[in-house]
C-alpha cells in the first residue's frame, strides 16, 4: 500500500524505521512503498543559526532535548545539532535526554546557568516548555533567545504564557505570507488561512498548509497513476512527482538529500520567526529570518527575548 505522509523532519521519520537504527548511513537503506514531503534538521539548524546570528550573544547554547524520536534525533551527535553547532562556532551544554511530562526542569537550568546560555533551543511539548519557562524565570535564567520546535507551534501555547511569551522563534514551515498556492483550489496561502479563520473563527496554524498539500499530492498522483488501483502504478507516479503547492514545490527528485534518503524525501522550503504580542495577549509569527527560502518575505527583525 503506497503511503505519503508529511508534518514531521524527515530524519526522525527516516531513520528509527531502519532495521539498524543506530548503523548509521551505510546501514540505512531506502523504502519500498512510503514517501514523506518536509524539511530536514539540517533545514532547522539553518534557521536556527540564521535568526541567532542576528542578535550579539555569547555563542553559548542549552539544549533542551527529550528522550523521544525528535529529541534523540536533535540531539544526536552525527546528525542533530551537536557537529553542525560546533562547525559554527557555539558551544552546546547538553544535560542528557530527558522524559517527557517531568515536573522539575531545575537540573537543566543549573547547568544552563553554570554554562552561562545565552540561547536555549530544543524541540519541547507544550507542557514541558511552559515547565522549564516558568521554573527557568523563577530560578534567575533568562536568556536572550529561546529557539523551540514542536512546544511553540500553535498561538494558544504562547499565549499560556502571557507576556512571557514575547519574541520566542522558531521554524515557520507555512504562513499566509508565503508565496505559494493550491493547486486544487488556486487559493493563496494567506486566502486559505483567512478562509480557515473565517469558517473556525480560530486563529490560522501551520499544520493546514500541510494537511491541504497532502491532499493536492494526492490528487495529482491518482490523475497521473496509469492503472488505478494498482500499487506499482501508484509508485511510479509518486516517484514522478513534480507539483507546485500551497506549501512549495513537491518533487522526490532528491535535491538538496543525501544519497540514502533521497528516493523517499522531498524537501519544502523552511524560514525562521518570532511570536509578537498583538492585540492584548494574542500573538501572531513574525518571520525574521528567510536566508534558507528567499522567495518567502521577512515581516521584521529578531529582537532579543523581553
Amino acid at each position: 500500500m503506497p503511503c505519503i505522509s508529511t508534518v514531521a523532519p524527515w530524519q526522525p521519520w527516516f531513520i528509527p524505521r531502519q532495521a539498524n537504527p543506530g548503523g548509521g548511513p551505510p546501514a540505512w537503506k531506502p523504502f519500498s512503498y512510503t514517501y514523506h514531503f518536509f524539511w530536514g534538521l539540517e533545514d532547522v539548524i539553518a534557521v536556527y543559526t540564521n535568526m541567532w546570528g542576528q542578535l550579539q550573544t555569547n555563542r553559548s547554547v542549552g539544549g533542551l532535548f527529550p528522550n523521544d524520536g525528535d529529541g534523540n534525533a536533535w540531539g544526536d551527535k552525527q546528525v542533530g545539532f551537536p557537529p553542525v553547532l560546533e562547525k559554527l562556532g557555539y558551544r552546546l551544554t547538553d544535560p542528557g535526554r530527558y522524559q517527557n511530562l517531568i515536573d522539575s526542569f531545575s537540573a537543566q537550568i543549573g547547568a544552563f546557568k553554570a554554562a552561562n546560555c545565552e540561547i536555549i533551543a530544543g524541540v519541547v511539548l507544550p507542557p514541558d516548555f511552559t515547565t522549564f519557562w516558568k521554573q527557568a524565570l523563577q530560578q534567575g535564567f533568562k536568556p536572550k533567545i529561546a529557539s523551540i520546535g514542536k512546544a511553540i507551534l500553535f498561538p494558544v501555547a504562547v499565549e499560556a504564557l502571557g507576556r512571557d511569551g514575547n519574541n520566542f522563534s522558531s521554524e515557520v514551515w507555512w504562513s499566509p505570507s508565503h508565496p505559494f498556492k493550491s493547486s486544487l483550489t488556486g487559493l493563496t496561502a494567506q486566502a486559505l488561512a483567512s478562509a480557515y479563520e473565517g469558517a473556525t473563527r480560530k486563529q490560522w496554524t501551520q499544520p493546514i498548509g500541510f494537511i491541504h498539500a497532502l491532499f493536492e499530492v494526492a490528487t495529482d498522483v491518482l490523475k497521473r497513476t496509469a492503472q488505478p488501483g494498482d500499487g506499482k502504478a501508484t509508485l511510479a507516479a509518486i516517484a514522478a512527482t513534480n507539483l507546485d503547492t500551497v506549501v512549495g514545490k513537491v518533487a522526490w527528485n532528491g535535491a538538496n538529500l543525501p544519497p540514502f534518503a533521497a528516493k523517499n524525501v522531498a524537501k519544502t522550503p523552511l524560514v525562521g520567526g518570532q511570536w509578537r504580542i498583538k492585540d492584548g495577549n494574542k500573538y501572531e509569527i513574525v518571520i525574521t529570518d528567510n536566508k534558507t527560502a528567499p522567495v518567502i518575505p521577512v515581516g521584521g527583525k529578531m529582537e532579543a527575548i523581553g
